[in-house]
């Protein structure tokens, strides 16, 4: 014979009820993340297998199989989008961090307007893309910018004519980054360099260890966490460039800018190769997804965690 347990009944539906609560307290996140992140993923996956060019409609779909894909190690622009993607990564990123992680060392010492400093080297990550393309234009302008103009004043009788150039386009908008960037890094390393044992400092000091010497067996392990970090996003966040390119240079002069967002962008919206485009954001997809895995994987070898 079975016997009712006081009281389970009722906590049995306090449990329940709790349970429906906490649903519906997420049913708008997760109603927002099903309309404009989930549906649009699968979607732009099964666009990629087809051929479709927006203006005829849905009727208009054409399944293709894989030839968007195939298509891609024929496409001159798309190899060279990947070329110039991969030289702005590897531009951007390393030197951002090199800087980044200098400029804090030194501000985290005592040094004289600290706070301003700081400020002032963060207002570029926080400023309107906008303000900082314009301002950037005139600065690389190649007759009446202050940069030529301070390069001639050096002795430079044929400075670079910087966006105007096939060959310094890419790294004039490699520069503008990086100027972004180094504040965005250098406050990250700032507050991982608060963490650090002064204790280990004073004992290397009294081993006669030298500044090179610490920053390099003290300094630099301990904040390899924050490297890593900032490695990961920094290389994520280089493949999704796209509003310098679209601003100054709209993937000119000739192809010497185009990026691979940027010629995703111009896949989808001006060609209305729906199809294609979405087939390039998914090896894009991939690309990334791949190298955070190596990434990851490789920490364990240099990254220490205290």
């Amino acid at each position: 014979m079975l016997h009712k347990i006081p009281g389970r009944g009722r906590s049995f539906s306090k449990q329940w009820q709790d349970d429906i609560t906490g649903y519906l307290f997420l049913l708008p996140s997760l109603t927002g993340f099903i309309a404009f992140i989930g549906m649009p993923v699968v979607m732009s996956l099964l666009l990629s297998f087809t051929q479709w060019d927006l203006v005829s409609g849905f009727q208009g779909i054409k399944f293709i199989g894989l030839d968007n894909f195939k298509q891609m190690a024929t496409d001159e622009w798309f190899i060279s989008s990947l070329r110039n993607n991969l030289f702005y990564t590897g531009m951007l990123v390393p030197v951002a961090l090199g800087l980044g992680l200098y400029f804090a060392s030194i501000l985290n010492d005592k040094v004289w307007m600290k706070q301003i400093l700081r400020t002032v080297f963060f207002m570029p990550y926080v400023s309107n893309i906008v303000a900082v393309s314009v301002v950037w234009m005139a600065l690389f302008h190649p007759t009446r910018g202050p940069i030529n103009y301070l390069l001639h004043l050096l002795g430079m009788a044929n400075p670079p004519l910087w966006l105007a150039s096939d060959k310094w386009a890419l790294t004039a908008i490699t520069i503008i980054e990086i100027w972004i960037n180094i504040g965005y890094n250098m406050v990250i390393y700032l507050a991982a360099l608060q963490g650090v044992p002064k204790e280990l400092y004073e004992a290397s000091e009294i081993d006669g260890a030298t500044g090179f010497k610490r920053f390099w067996q003290i300094t630099f392990p301990l904040l390899s966490p924050t490297t890593f970090f900032l490695l990961i996003t920094g290389i994520i966040n280089s493949f999704k460039v796209f509003g310098q390119v679209n601003i100054i240079t709209q993937g000119g002069p000739g192809t010497a800018t185009t990026v691979l967002v940027y010629y995703m962008y111009t896949a989808a919206f001006r060609f209305y190769k729906m199809g294609y485009a979405a087939a390039l954001a998914w090896v894009l997809f991939i690309m990334i997804f791949a190298i955070t895995i190596i990434q990851w994987r490789g920490q364990k070898k240099w990254v220490n965690y205290m």
